[in-house]
């Protein structure tokens, strides 16, 4: 951890946290809505839209939330951080009464009880919400059988970093944005307003404990920060999909004034600069964490992730989108698969692996000299080769793929020798 990044922390404690809980509180039954009906009227269609779709994802995050977070107040080594947490879970059944009522009054949907409401946000959750959020509750249910500080320090990172610091946070910095410049919803404004406020704290709690935890001199450090890295390699391929548009259709942002990149690269600016603070930089993990250029902006990353969401790349296998076999798209995905590749397993010596697809350009990858570079084309004697359709491939890498399965059935068929095949997969361990 820097220097500055480590005053930054000790200059924050556990009392300062607690205290401005104490003096931001507020009612999500004072909340006004009265002049906010007639400004959801004056939304367009596909305003509303958006809206459904957007405030469905925070609705039920902050419900989900509530519901699991008891253990993390069990599993806190210190009464300091207990308290804290425990006002956390005051602030997150807050939020999604907030929202409850604004679904029932503003918008017209839902029932009288929040099980009612929270029903009409399920159709509106897509396949990367439910793979960080269905891990979320999985959490909970291990917290309550293991109080470790290393399974403890992946808690406070699905939640607080990925959850609460990467996910919710762009939403709501956008959505603010529009409304007060608006000044339709004044209620809605007011609430999201303190929703932030809160969320705020909530995030520095998970920066100040990361950095305490995956502190080298911490004596469980090494074993927290691998915990953590195991978290971060299992869940963040979910992560980019949560912004995933219905119908990959662009005017679900557009309409509110900002793009899908605006979201992507303020969620990577806040990715890189909380891993900073909390002293394990994005740039020090181990391969096949965050898989991107560490050279290029946030923008040129938030450009490039788009275009292969856009493309079927990114997200989910179900179908829904026919994976773009576009030569740039190829090249970018294999680029991220090429940093995600561990040079160390391959003990020195140089290997290259063939992809050949039926329905696309081959491609193959060079690991040599303590790095991994991806080329289009065909190689001359790789160690192993491997032959699918595009969109086979691809379905088979994500974080939900029964690759083995997949083997079986025949739609991946990787050819080379039974060892050259294990040290292939100690090489994408990740």
């Amino acid at each position: 951890m820097s220097v500055a990044s480590q005053r930054l922390m000790e200059n924050v404690t556990y009392e300062d946290l607690y205290k401005r809980w104490e003096q931001g509180n507020w009612s999500a039954y004072e909340i006004d809505f009265s002049a906010d009906v007639a400004g959801w009227a004056g939304l367009s269609d596909i305003q509303r839209r958006s809206a459904m779709w957007i405030y469905s994802m925070f609705f039920y995050g902050e419900d989900r939330v509530a519901d699991t977070l008891a253990p993390y107040v069990t599993a806190a080594p210190t009464e300091e951080q207990s308290y804290f947490l425990a006002t956390q879970q005051v602030d997150e059944v807050r939020h999604s009464l907030f929202f409850h009522r604004f679904f029932k009054e503003v918008i017209g949907v839902g029932g009288t009880s929040i099980e009612d409401t929270l029903a009409s946000t399920l159709p509106q959750l897509n396949w990367g919400y439910r793979g960080v959020f269905d891990r979320l509750d999985r959490m909970a249910v291990e917290l309550t059988k293991d109080t470790s500080l290393p399974k403890y320090a992946q808690a406070i990172t699905l939640y607080h970093l990925i959850v609460e610091g990467s996910l919710a946070q762009p939403g709501q910095h956008f959505i603010e944005d529009f409304f007060a410049s608006q000044d339709t919803m004044p209620g809605f404004s007011a609430g999201m307003g303190n929703v932030s406020r809160d969320e705020q704290r909530h995030i520095g709690f998970g920066v100040k404990v990361l950095s305490e935890l995956l502190a080298p001199e911490h004596p469980a450090g090494e074993e927290c920060r691998a915990a953590v890295v195991e978290l971060l390699k299992e869940v963040l391929a979910y992560t980019p999909a949560v912004f995933r548009p219905p119908n990959l259709d662009r005017a679900y942002t557009e309409c509110y004034g900002f793009t899908m990149e605006d979201i992507y690269a303020f969620g990577l600016r806040l990715v890189r600069q909380r891993w900073r603070t909390i002293g394990f930089p994005v740039e020090e993990m181990p391969p096949g964490v965050f898989p991107f250029d560490p050279a290029k902006s946030e923008e040129q990353l938030a450009a490039e992730q788009v275009r292969m969401m856009l493309g079927g790349i990114l997200g989910p296998a179900d179908g829904s989108v026919t994976p773009s076999t576009d030569p740039e798209l190829m090249r970018l995905y294999f680029e991220m698969t090429a940093r995600v590749a561990d040079p160390a397993a391959a003990n020195g010596k140089p290997l290259v692996y063939q992809w050949n697809f039926s329905d696309a350009e081959p491609w193959h990858l060079v690991v040599e000299n303590g790095s991994a570079r991806a080329e289009p084309g065909v190689a001359t004697n790789p160690a192993v080769r491997i032959e699918a359709t595009w969109a086979d491939w691809l379905a088979s890498t994500k974080p939900d793929a029964k690759p083995l399965k997949m083997v079986l059935n025949r739609k991946i068929r990787p050819r080379g020798s039974i060892r050259e095949l294990a040290r292939l997969r100690k090489v994408f361990a990740s």
